[in-house]
């Protein structure tokens, strides 16, 4: 079986393939080993590698294979991995410097999840520093580049995880979301992605953890891959939940309107459109604005801001005598301390940001409310958004429109952040290129307990826009 079959498959059919004799795990693994090694370079998503490891487990995995024997629906298949996320014997750095030499003791909730089904880890992959960001950058391990155009922004703060699986150098990952951060990185590279729920997924072992239990809320571990049938898969191993089966009839379609005054590209709007015809014709669709969605994205930051960032101040700095705002400074004049700017100025904004306890206040009675209402409102709805107004922007756009003092957040952040502040799975989907021939991705999101009908229809839409497609820029 030739290396461009294998890393064009997803992680169901690896599995198969093995299962049936027809691929070894060695094969595979292999196969994926020698195609990061080819594309790495040009886009720098994989930051550490566990290659010796991973060719061991998977001999071990194949005499198992041999003698009739399985460990799960993930035998032999080969992941990547979020470099939050703790896995035994590896760095779990988020990109600052003085992280560089601790190695973790033990694996993370999800890992082990993973591992105990037969997925074989071939390394981690790059984030912002403390994953602070909706670009991946840092000091330790520089910067990842789409891999469609490098001179593009990979998004983050799973960037690494959506810029390797969009060249195809893993079967399925595993990442995390607080503020689209598994959804704008696959929609900047192409991939398919799932937020799940409030409290879906443990959360133990990453780093940072939230900090605070209304962060919590909407914090997210979830998979990044190529087919909604692995999100659904790696979903049902993290979270160990059984999901109900829905139909689709009996669910309404809501699109969001185009013309909210909320920016949004035209390529966007007309895959919108196109959806919406697809989908009239056999359900309830129509073009509306949800509740609390005008809120959302002020909601969204002043939680994220709550306690003005202190806790990743006090880990980014911890080794630094001075302050934040030297550093910063001093950081730009010479380029040479260990913290990279973008996230002192994150922190800056966070803490400019920082809202009065009057306001915290209010937030937490906006969260009571609009959970009640949604619990209602969402029973039988799908919600169909953009992700981000655009493909992805060249490096450092993002950031400058998400941190900037001018709040531009409350224009950019919508899409994302509704589903963060209220907790709802939110499963993303390639859906075309636009006219620079980079990725368009929308969002599926319903409440918890639907998420059936959310990968039934991400399936339908999978099939008429063909979804993945690998980017075979380095073959």
């Amino acid at each position: 079986m030739g290396v461009n079959s294998i890393i064009d498959m997803d992680a169901t059919a690896i599995a198969e393939k093995i299962k049936q004799g027809e691929l070894t795990s060695v094969d595979a693994v292999t196969a994926y080993i020698n195609h990061i090694k080819k594309v790495n370079p040009n886009i720098n998503a994989l930051v550490e590698e566990r290659f010796s490891d991973a060719l061991k487990e998977a001999e071990e995995l194949d005499l198992m294979s041999q003698n009739g024997n399985s460990i799960g629906p993930l035998h032999g298949v080969p992941i990547s991995v979020k470099e939050a996320f703790h896995i035994t014997n590896m760095k779990t750095t988020a990109g600052l410097v003085h992280r560089q030499d601790l190695i973790s003791r033990e694996d993370a909730v999800v890992i082990s999840k993973l591992k105990a089904k037969g997925a074989i880890i071939l390394g981690k992959t790059n984030t912002p520093t403390l994953c602070f960001n909706q670009e991946t950058e840092n000091k330790l391990y520089g910067r990842t580049n789409n891999p469609w155009d490098v001179t593009k922004t990979a998004g983050g703060s799973s960037g690494g995880e959506g810029a390797l699986l969009a060249v195809g150098g893993s079967a399925v990952g595993i990442a995390s979301d607080i503020g689209g951060s598994i959804r704008i990185p696959a929609h900047f590279n192409g991939v398919v992605g799932f937020k799940p729920g409030m409290n879906q997924v443990p959360a133990e072992g990453h780093f940072p953890a939230p900090s605070d239990p209304i962060q919590e809320r909407m914090f997210a571990v979830g998979p990044m891959g190529k087919s909604v049938r692995d999100m659904r898969l790696i979903y049902q191993i993290i979270s160990e939940k059984p999901i109900r089966t829905k139909h689709l009839q009996s669910f309404k379609m809501e699109i969001l309107p185009s013309n909210m005054g909320y920016p949004l590209s035209d390529n966007t709007k007309e895959f919108l459109n196109e959806i919406e015809y697809l989908l009239e014709k056999s359900v309830s669709t129509k073009r509306t604005v949800p509740p609390f969605f005008d809120e959302s994205a002020q909601i969204w930051q002043d939680i994220i801001s709550m306690g003005g960032s202190d806790l990743l101040e006090k880990e980014a700095y911890s080794n630094d005598r001075s302050n934040i705002f030297k550093a910063f400074l001093r950081e730009k004049l010479s380029q040479r301390t260990a913290i990279h700017p973008n996230l002192s100025r994150a922190i800056i904004a966070s803490k400019m940001f920082k809202p009065s306890v009057k306001r915290i206040r209010e937030v937490k009675e906006v969260l009571q409310q609009g959970d009640v209402r949604l619990a209602d409102y969402m029973k039988n709805r799908i919600l169909i958004f953009p992700i981000y107004h655009s493909s992805a922007l060249t490096h450092g756009k993002v950031y400058q429109e998400i941190f900037s003092l001018r709040k531009t957040f409350l224009n950019v952040m919508p899409y994302v952040a509704y589903a963060n502040v209220w907790g709802l799975p939110a499963l993303s989907i390639p859906v075309g290129m636009d006219e620079n021939n980079m990725p368009i991705s929308i969002q599926l999101m319903s409440s918890i307990g639907n998420e059936d009908v959310l990968f039934r229809l991400g399936r339908i839409l999978e099939k008429k826009f063909k979804g993945y497609t690998r980017c075979r820029n380095y073959d």
